[in-house]
Parts: structure tokens; sequence; C-alpha cells
């Protein structure tokens, strides 16, 4: 077997020309790796991600109302959602494991559907985007495997990232 050095192929440095973004992931060879963020500096970093489900109204007013066959699918979709984003990098192979700080899953609900909100924070020295979007897409599935069996046709849909802040990057807000 072939094995491949960060040292016989670093990672691109310096920053990307306008027209040429530089994935950090890929070294020069295209092969992957985890970026090294050893030399960043630690900040408070945190992000907001959302997800939605489409539903009947029906089915929606039996959740709310923890009325479920499965019984109550929030809950089972908050502990889901705080356990993924702490289970990201065992899922998302090059995320890095990181000391989260706090997670918090919430839901809006209306006659149409259910959107999921969670917000993931720490102290670290890399953003916690994938956290809190991994928070929200297990959370989505798990309150689909909730009301599968009362409506077989629900979707998931608009899985994004609606803020972060912290690191160099700076902050924003979709």
């Amino acid at each position: 077997m072939d094995t491949v050095s960060e040292t016989e192929n670093p990672t691109p440095k310096g920053p990307a020309s306008p027209d040429q973004a530089v994935l950090t992931h890929l070294r020069q060879d295209g092969t992957a790796q985890m970026v090294d963020v050893s030399n960043k500096a630690e900040t408070t970093r945190e992000a907001t991600a959302t997800a939605t489900v489409n539903s009947t109204a029906e089915v929606l007013a039996l959740l709310g109302a923890g009325e479920l066959p499965k019984g109550d699918a929030l809950a089972v979709a908050r502990v889901a959602g705080i356990l993924a984003a702490k289970k990201t990098p065992d899922l998302i192979p090059l995320c890095h494991p990181l000391p989260l700080t706090k997670v918090t899953v919430d839901f809006e609900l209306d006659a149409e559907s259910v959107t999921v909100f969670a917000t993931v924070k720490t102290r670290g020295v890399t953003g916690v985007e994938m956290e809190a979007l991994t928070a929200v897409s297990v959370a989505a599935l798990s309150v689909y495997d909730m009301i599968k069996a009362v409506d077989k046709h629900a979707v998931l849909t608009d899985i994004k990232v609606l803020a972060k802040s912290g690191g160099k990057s700076g902050d924003w807000t979709l």
C-alpha cells in the first residue's frame, strides 16, 4: 500500500484568488485530510441551523399535543439532536472533536410543518456549523421516524445554517 505523508503533499497555503476557492480538506494531490487547526486562536464560537419537516395539519396537531402512537416525538427529537451534535465527528469523518459547551434544540409548529432549530456553542479553534447541522438533521429524522406511522408522505426540507459567530471568518446571519 502506498502512503503519502503531509510533508510530501502539504496543504496549499495563502489566500485563494477571487475565482479560485481553496478547499482546505484536500491536499494538493486531491486526497482528504483533517485540517490542521493547531495554530488557530481559541475563540467563542456559535452556530444556529434549521430543518423543516412538512406533514399534515392532523399529524402536526398530534405532534404538538404529544399524542402520536409512538409517544412524545418532540422530546425524543430534542434529545436525539443534542446527542447528534456531540457525535458529529463520529459521523462526519473530517470534523474535529470539539468540547461543546451548549446545545439547544427547539421546535416551531404551524399547520403545515415543524421547524427544528439547533444552536451549538464552544470555546475552541474551529466552528460548530457542522454540529448544528447534524443536530437539526437528526432531530428532523427523529420526528419523521415518530410520525411515519401516521404520515408516510412527510418530507424533510430546508436544512441550512442560519447564523454563525466567532473565528477568523467573522459573524454572519442568513
